[in-house]
């Protein structure tokens, strides 16, 4: 196995860890999941290694958790980014807000953060052809997963 541990590691098997809560990665998870990866830096070859990981089969390198802990520089452009990934598909499963709740949980965002994210979205989706009924979802994932 040729996981290095690192902060971006981490949060992916958290991540990945709860797509795989119903031993399921539908496409829809795969998709905000591929996103992630590039995001965190987990090269496309170290995923599948960072599956076995995830579903027990290998040991984690992540030793100490606790190090990779607290908030950093790109968090909140890292959440957005899933965000919009599981804004932009046509059903938004619960198994994608758990998703996106461990993963603003873990990136510690704010709830200044997640206005200013939202805020984005809405910008972005004036000019966007999905903009509408990214809107229409966002209102929907602010009403199932309220910002506590």
């Amino acid at each position: 196995m040729g996981l290095v541990p690192s902060r971006g590691l981490y949060l992916y098997l958290e991540v990945l860890s709860t797509a795989l809560d119903d031993h399921i990665v539908t496409d829809d998870e795969a998709s905000i999941l591929k996103v992630l990866a590039v995001a965190l830096g987990v090269a496309p070859s170290s995923v599948g290694d960072a599956l076995d990981v995830a579903r027990g089969i290998d040991p984690s390198p992540i030793q100490n958790p606790e190090q990779y802990e607290g908030h950093q520089v790109g968090d909140a452009t890292t959440y957005q980014s899933a965000l919009v990934a599981a804004l932009d598909d046509e059903v938004i499963s619960e198994d994608e807000w758990a998703m996106l709740e461990n993963l603003r949980t873990l990136l510690g965002i704010q709830p200044d953060q997640h206005a200013l994210i939202e805020e984005a979205i809405r910008s972005m989706s004036e000019s966007d052809e999905n903009g509408v009924r990214r809107l229409e979802r966002l209102q929907r994932f602010n009403t199932v997963c309220p910002y506590a």
